[in-house]
């Protein structure tokens, strides 16, 4: 191989290394996907957010439904109702319902509607396409709290 020929690979070796890099940097300073973006960080399985803990509680209700654990839903259903409740009751100025009464009240309805399926049926399951429906419908009112 000549020394000409060894400087053009070097060359090349080199811009394909630069374009390569600058491809890198492209890719690590542009913005994060919305998935990316919205997705709070965790501790112990539980959003760090307002609505976080509402949302595992929920998670585990319909998780334990799906299991067949229709006693340990309902249990985990009223003590997310409990929980929202009482942290309304004692949020005093930055509680939701002072904030902001109509989100509050359009999170309290949703809930009700997936606790109450749960609450009803300690013993049996709960219509599936009903409660999947409910729980899907208080998750979307939560995220927009969060």
């Amino acid at each position: 191989m000549s020394v000409r020929s060894s400087r053009h690979l070097a060359r090349f070796g080199f811009c394909l290394l630069l374009t390569v890099v600058v491809a890198l940097l492209i890719l690590l300073s542009s913005p994060r996907s919305r998935s990316q973006e919205r997705k709070a960080p965790q501790s112990a399985g539980v959003d760090n957010t307002k609505m976080g803990p509402y949302r595992a509680l929920a998670q585990l209700a319909f998780s334990a439904s799906q299991k067949g654990e229709h006693a340990a839903a309902a249990t985990l259903a009223k003590i997310l109702e409990r929980t929202w409740d009482k942290a309304e009751d004692y949020g005093g100025d930055t509680a939701l319902s002072k904030t902001n009464h109509a989100q509050f009240e359009d999170i309290d309805k949703a809930m009700d509607q997936f606790i109450t399926l749960l609450l009803d049926h300690p013993a049996s399951a709960p219509d599936p396409a009903k409660l999947k429906a409910a729980f899907a419908n208080y998750l979307d009112k939560l995220k927009l709290a969060d």
